[in-house]
């Protein structure tokens, strides 16, 4: 819940400069008020909603369906959110339902995983994860194509903690083993991101770890010049 029409300077900002970073792929996710406006402001990077609805329309007063952010410009939703899923109580079929939706209106698909530090704690946290996955990815044929996953650790975001490189490299490994279990050889290719305190300084570690495919950017894609720095980091990674 960050932004106004202001910060739409920060958009074209990050836009103009992708176009130096031709490999990588950038999109930016703003407040649902924004979608239209920065599709309107920018013409490389991709444009997403936060969250939404199950439903294509109905008394759900304050929510914002797939098809109204299809029709404002979006590319995509973030579905599953930990903050979603904490704050307001969604559960993983409340979320499967959600990304079902996204992806008959047109929309890929960023579906949130993630285990809380008690979780971790009591070394339980593939199998949170894992379980997640089961309850929350989308059915159908096609799904895969369209979705990304991102692994949060809960304890992670915002907060300025990140797990080693280790931990980080062992979840990507189960979650890839669960996406094959579940959609079987398409699992092998959905990108799965990283989000949990991604900064300039832990980007290109982070990055290079086996089977992380990118990065879910919290705070630091607020202003132009951090995001871009993460945005510069990926693109020192990939092949030429």
């Amino acid at each position: 819940m960050n932004g106004t029409r202001a910060m739409l300077n920060e958009a074209r900002a990050i836009d103009r400069a992708a176009a130096r970073f031709p490999k990588v792929q950038v999109a930016v996710a703003p407040p649902a008020t924004l979608i239209y406006r920065m599709r309107e402001a920018v013409d490389i990077i991709g444009v997403g909603g936060q969250d939404c609805h199950a439903q294509e329309s109905g008394a759900f007063t304050g929510d914002v369906a797939a098809p109204m952010l299809k029709d404002a410009g979006a590319d995509f939703a973030i579905i599953g959110h930990s903050e979603r899923r904490t704050l307001h109580g969604e559960s993983d079929a409340d979320v499967q339902a959600k990304a079902e939706a996204a992806l008959a209106s047109g929309l890929g698909v960023i579906l949130c995983v993630g285990e809380t530090e008690a979780e971790r704690d009591a070394g339980n946290a593939e199998g949170v994860v894992c379980a997640q996955l089961e309850g929350s990815c989308p059915k159908g044929e096609g799904a895969p194509e369209k979705l990304s996953v991102a692994y949060e650790p809960v304890w992670a975001i915002g907060t300025g903690r990140v797990p080693s490189v280790g931990d980080v490299a062992a979840m990507h490994k189960a979650i890839r083993e669960k996406l094959v279990t579940i959609y079987g050889a398409g699992g092998a290719d959905v990108r799965i991101l990283y989000g949990g305190s991604v900064k300039a300084d832990n980007a290109a570690e982070l990055l290079s770890i086996p089977e992380v495919g990118g990065a879910l950017v919290g705070g630091a894609s607020l202003t132009a010049e951090s995001f871009l720095a993460i945005v510069g980091a990926a693109a020192s990674l990939v092949a030429d």
